[in-house]
């Protein structure tokens, strides 16, 4: 393939994983609408909202055999019609089984975004690069979170979340018929057929493929559930802000996820080294979360300092991909990526609800413009459930194999 058409396909990989990212945030700037829309409470917009990773979990491991078996091109086409039909039925959605069905649908169409980016990338550029080119698209990807924040909530007020939809929906078809005509696939990357699950086989029982799902479970889960749901009701409700300063604070959040995203690949590539970036980050990561549960309120400075800094720490995460892919057989890049990659959305789908339904276990029915009220006891509980969690992602980083931005497989199991 000529470095023009891998440029190509690769761009357009980016775009979809731009939309994926932006479905994957967006209930946090409008989870005020969709309570009062559907007349629903924290326990089901935590479900409403993790419907996507339900999904998007369930579907990686098969995403990875498909992008080792059937190619990029085939997958993004299919998966950006489902999520183009998915978005416009929950953004006309007159009842909340249908808005569940759309978000579900929109889950599924943008769960091979991801893995199929990577294996472009896996294909395309020379293994010493692969973590740094992973984070200057996700940097670009990450533009989809940053519009889901400020961006949204403005056009939510200037035109109804429903029509945001709508539009989004018709953009990821587009991208779709894109994605059939100019993204190219290798003969040299794919797996045969009728091998696949020897592969997969092989990525499972190498022990060294597990701690990067369990570091994504604890670190990935707390920085989505919160920056992806329960940021903007807190900020408000506990921190006083309006929606507007709120919705602000999560496009800061992932901007520095973002920039954090291409800086962690990037260091890590140039010192050659993964797992000391990725404690590194990750520590910093969890300190954050122990200022939100330690104080009760802050100046308006501090927060956005907050957010920047956790969001750019959050991205240390991502070299989990690149730890993955170097301790398995090159050829089976897709399917060790997404089977850490299943712990990137295990994660939030079961802390987004679990979070909500701790603290409805104690609340005492406030409710205001159709939006429940928490105490202030209320979101600490909740805080501490995704302060856990990111503890014991960091914790789990310390088991990743330090493979030198190399490949190291040698037909080990163990």
């Amino acid at each position: 393939m000529s470095s023009v058409t891998i440029r190509l396909g690769l761009a357009i990989a980016i775009a979809a994983y731009l939309l994926s990212f932006f479905h994957r945030v967006a209930p946090a700037a409008i989870s005020g609408d969709l309570q009062a829309t559907f007349a629903i409470g924290g326990a089901q917009l935590g479900t409403l909202a993790a419907t996507y990773f339900y999904v998007y979990t369930l579907m990686q491991v098969p995403t990875g055999v498909l992008a080792d078996t059937l190619g990029p091109r085939r997958i993004l086409f299919w998966g950006g019609l489902v999520a183009g039909v998915g978005a416009i039925l929950f953004g006309l959605a007159p009842s909340f089984e249908l808005a569940f069905a759309g978000r579900t649908l929109v889950g599924l169409g943008v769960s091979v975004t991801f893995i199929a980016m990577l294996k472009l990338i896996a294909l395309g550029f020379e293994e010493r690069r692969f973590a740094t080119m992973v984070g200057l698209s996700m940097l670009i990807g990450n533009l989809g979170s940053i519009l889901a924040g400020a961006p949204l909530a403005w056009a939510t007020q200037a035109a109804g979340w429903r029509q945001v939809f709508v539009i989004v929906g018709v953009c990821s078809i587009a991208i779709a018929f894109a994605s059939r005509l100019w993204v190219a696939d290798s003969p040299a990357g794919k797996v045969d057929r009728t091998a696949w699950l020897a592969g997969l086989k092989t990525v499972v029982k190498n022990r060294a493929t597990w701690p990067g799902f369990f570091a994504n479970t604890g670190l990935s889960g707390a920085f989505f559930a919160f920056a992806g749901l329960w940021a903007v009701p807190y900020l408000t409700q506990m921190q006083g802000m309006t929606r507007a300063v709120a919705s602000n604070h999560v496009s800061i959040y992932f901007l520095g996820f973002a920039l954090g995203s291409a800086l962690w690949g990037r260091i890590s590539d140039a010192l050659g080294k993964r797992k000391p970036v990725a404690l590194t980050a990750s520590g910093l990561h969890v300190l954050g979360w122990l200022v939100w549960i330690s104080v009760d309120s802050l100046p308006l400075p501090a927060t956005y300092a907050l957010c920047a800094v956790m969001g750019l720490a959050s991205a240390g995460f991502t070299l989990s991909w690149a730890s993955a892919k170097e301790v398995n057989p090159p050829q089976l890049s897709g399917m060790a990526t997404s089977v850490v990659n299943v712990g990137v959305f295990f994660g939030p789908a079961i802390l987004q609800p679990m979070t909500g339904w701790l603290m409805e276990r104690t609340w005492d029915g406030r409710i205001e413009n159709g939006v429940r009220i928490y105490s202030a006891t209320e979101w600490h509980n909740g805080l501490l459930l995704l302060t856990a969690a990111a503890i014991v992602g960091w914790t789990a980083t310390l088991f990743v194999r330090e493979t030198g931005c190399r490949n190291t497989w040698k037909g080990e199991t163990k």
